[in-house]
This record gives C-alpha cells, sequence and structure tokens, in this order.
C-alpha cells in the first residue's frame, strides 16, 4: 500500500470513528431527553403545576409546584461518589412551607459516607435520640442544647420502616424525605463505568405517599406548638 492510500486509509477510520462516538452522543441526549420528559410528566400526576427548575447541574433535576395547597419540590440527584460501590439515584420530596422547629434536625438512616444530596456530615452537633426512631437513625442539628419533638416526629416517621428511605430533614423551612430511587447497573458500571438506572421511573404514587408524610408531619409540629402557645 503506498504512502498517500496509508494516509487516506487511516483517514477514513479517524473520521468513522468520529462519526460514530458523535451518534453515540446524539443518541445518549435522545434518551436523557426522553427520561427527562418522562419523569417531568410522572411528576405532573401528582403535581400538576409542576415546572422543572433544574439549574442544570450534573445528574440533578429538580421540579417545583403546589400539592395539596402547599408548595412542594421534587428532586432527583445521582450520586456517583467513588466510595460508594454502585452510583445512586435518589428522590428527594420536600414541602417548603414554614415549619415550628428551633433549628435544623437531620435523621440519617444508615449513615456511612458522604452523600451528595445532604448537608448531613457539615451538621456540627449529634443529637441524642429516643428509642422511638429507628435504631438504624443517627440524628443531627446545627444548634447546640435545642430541643425537637422526636416523640411526635416519630409517630410521623412510619414510612423510615421501609429500607429504601434514607433521609428526614426538617428546617425551619420546610420537611423533605430522601428515597433510594435505584442503584446503577453493575455490569454496565463495571465495565464502561456509566451510571445507568436501567430507565427507572418516578411513581407518581410513591411521589404523593412522600407527599402527604411530609405534609402530615409538618402539620402535626406546627399544630403541637400552637397548643403550646
Amino acid at each position: 500500500m503506498s504512502e498517500l492510500a496509508s494516509v487516506l486509509f487511516a483517514g477514513a477510520i479517524a473520521l468513522a470513528v468520529v462519526l460514530h462516538l458523535a451518534w453515540l452522543a446524539r443518541a445518549s441526549r435522545k434518551r436523557a431527553d426522553a427520561a427527562r420528559e418522562a419523569d417531568t410528566a410522572n411528576v405532573r400526576a401528582t403535581i400538576a403545576d409542576a415546572v422543572d427548575v433544574s439549574d442544570g447541574t450534573a445528574g440533578v433535576a429538580t421540579w417545583a409546584g403546589t400539592w395539596d395547597g402547599q408548595r412542594a419540590q421534587v428532586r432527583t440527584i445521582v450520586d456517583t461518589l467513588a466510595t460508594r460501590k454502585l452510583p445512586t439515584r435518589w428522590l428527594s420530596v420536600s414541602i417548603t412551607e414554614p415549619v415550628a422547629v428551633p433549628g435544623t434536625f437531620d435523621m440519617m438512616m444508615r449513615p456511612g459516607s458522604a452523600t451528595t444530596f445532604s448537608n448531613f456530615d457539615h451538621l456540627p452537633h449529634t443529637l441524642p435520640k429516643t428509642t422511638a426512631l429507628p435504631a438504624e437513625a443517627v440524628l443531627r442539628t446545627d444548634r447546640r442544647g435545642v430541643a425537637f419533638p422526636q416523640e411526635l416526629i416519630a409517630a410521623h416517621a412510619g414510612i423510615f420502616a421501609e429500607s429504601r428511605a434514607k433521609e428526614l430533614l426538617i428546617t425551619q423551612k420546610g420537611v423533605r424525605i430522601v428515597w433510594l430511587l435505584a442503584e446503577a447497573e453493575r455490569a454496565r458500571y463495571g465495565v464502561f463505568r456509566q451510571a445507568a438506572f436501567n430507565n427507572t421511573a418516578i411513581d407518581p404514587a410513591l411521589i404523593e405517599k412522600l407527599l402527604e408524610a411530609t405534609s402530615a408531619l409538618r402539620a402535626a409540629i406546627n399544630q403541637r406548638e400552637r397548643q403550646a402557645a
């Protein structure tokens, strides 16, 4: 093969590789767009006026709207921290209305490595825990010496008997529950280091269940405060 032919052949191979990579990128974007549209539809099945308010952060999608007359937020977070065995996709559901608490109350189930969906690791004070709360839970707050109605919280935290419930966050601005939505496909992540979740959809019934839990807890805390006033 002549030198010119070799150059042309190598160029053809390089062009083919570039075109194939471009095709793969377009296909990946189409799949991502379709998945986002499906997620939006599933969120709106529960929060009819939900708007995609994502800020462009990689792996994070956020919707905001109103549910049962209260401001609500739904967020999915892909956690690819190297300390995890497999990447995970979390579902965060919040009621973003005022709550009568003296500071931040954060209950994390089975805390181990750092997380991308929570500031739990940065809260400076660990709280003593009532036996009514799950044995696997660790409690933290941002303020030393504050008291939270743990018995009341425990009475409305039955959802944490389910292993996928990960975090309960209560602040003066709202209540949030974080749920394990999916773990990445082991084979693909092991070979290609790609966090693929097998098209795991957000179940509207799950969103409804988490909204009901957060709303009921917020209402109970605020009612207790009104009765004490």
